[in-house]
């Protein structure tokens, strides 16, 4: 939670947990939709989608895409794998922040104990969980997000999706006599790691992301707005989304090559149906085609998405808290 840690129930308490879960994933929801079209473009960029590489680097390049987009699906399309993006950012979110009021708790139970290393560690331990319940409907959203071309039968959902993630594999998925399984192998042995795809890039990715976010959003709200039993300013729904806004702008530029290297290896299934994308391969070939701007494509898109968006989702996290009683 914030730095204004008055609560006005005992956070171990089944009341508040419901409550500031419910709160969070409302607002996960609010904010991702407010910047739907933006991730939609950021997500193609992101991925090197042969048909939109030729807009990725510029400001202007982005509302060409989404002009783009507009004009050969109308608004569907830019909103293409929300549906999805909704069906998961909601437990996502829930659990983001519900975790984080939790371990918050635990780390600094009184203000004297806050410290930013424990803002820090608080905010990534809360996105770790969050993401290891809701992974396999990111790698859903940006498979569908990711395809621009459809044949006409196709209604392009969510079942359609997990059938086709569930189904990629090579020919021959036997290992080698004598030699270690290969990677077909484990995903015929074990399906459900196709739904993992970029899992590992996402966890580190995670850990700066989350920690950033919340470690600013806690610093910047001790430094600028002490619990209003001190008799200073109280905070606003203003002061939310700035504080927000902020937040969401140091987490994006510190963790936003893992987010690249994540968005490849997620669709490495349509690219290459029959391999697990390795961590190594993945920068190797994102070095090879753009050099260090390749890990930074799309980033200022990136920041056109998460500065609105993490800020609504603060301030309407905190909102919705205040709405339901749980803090004043």
């Amino acid at each position: 939670m914030s730095s204004d840690v008055s609560a006005t129930q005992d956070k171990r308490s089944l009341h508040y947990i419901v409550r500031s879960g419910l709160a969070g994933g409302v607002a996960g929801c609010l904010a991702k939709t407010v910047v739907a079209p933006l991730d939609r473009v950021k997500i193609l960029f992101q991925a090197s989608n042969p048909d939109f590489q030729k807009y990725a680097g510029t400001w202007s390049g982005a509302f060409r895409a989404g002009s783009d987009i507009y004009k050969s699906s109308g608004a569907r399309g830019l909103f293409q794998g929300h549906s999805v993006t909704l069906l998961r950012i909601f437990p996502y979110a829930a659990i983001k922040y519900m975790a984080y009021d939790q371990v918050h708790h635990y780390l600094m139970p009184t203000r004297d104990k806050e410290t930013n290393f424990r803002r820090f560690s608080a905010g990534s331990i809360s996105g770790l969980i969050s993401v290891l319940f809701t992974y396999p409907l990111e790698v859903f959203r940006v498979r569908l997000a990711f395809h621009t071309k459809f044949p006409e039968q196709s209604n392009n959902s969510l079942l359609r999706s997990f059938k086709q993630i569930y189904h990629e594999q090579a020919a021959d998925s036997r290992p080698a006599s004598g030699l270690t399984p290969n990677t077909n192998y484990y995903f015929k042995q074990y399906p459900i790691l196709k739904f993992y795809r970029g899992f590992s890039a996402t966890l580190i990715g995670m850990i700066p992301y989350a920690g950033v976010s919340f470690l600013s959003w806690g610093y910047l709200r001790a430094r600028f707005l002490p619990p209003p039993k001190e008799g200073k300013i109280k905070s606003t729904p203003v002061a939310d989304l700035t504080t927000g806004a902020v937040s969401g702008a140091m987490a994006q530029t510190a963790s936003y090559p893992f987010e690249v290297i994540r968005r490849r290896m997620q669709v490495g299934g349509i690219t290459q149906p029959n391999r697990w994308l390795q961590w190594g391969e993945t920068v190797h070939a994102i070095w090879a085609s753009s050099g260090w701007r390749g890990f930074y494509v799309g980033l200022s898109i990136g920041y056109l998405k998460v500065i609105p968006m993490t800020a609504v989702s603060f301030a309407v996290w905190q909102s919705g808290k205040r709405f339901l009683g749980v803090i004043v």
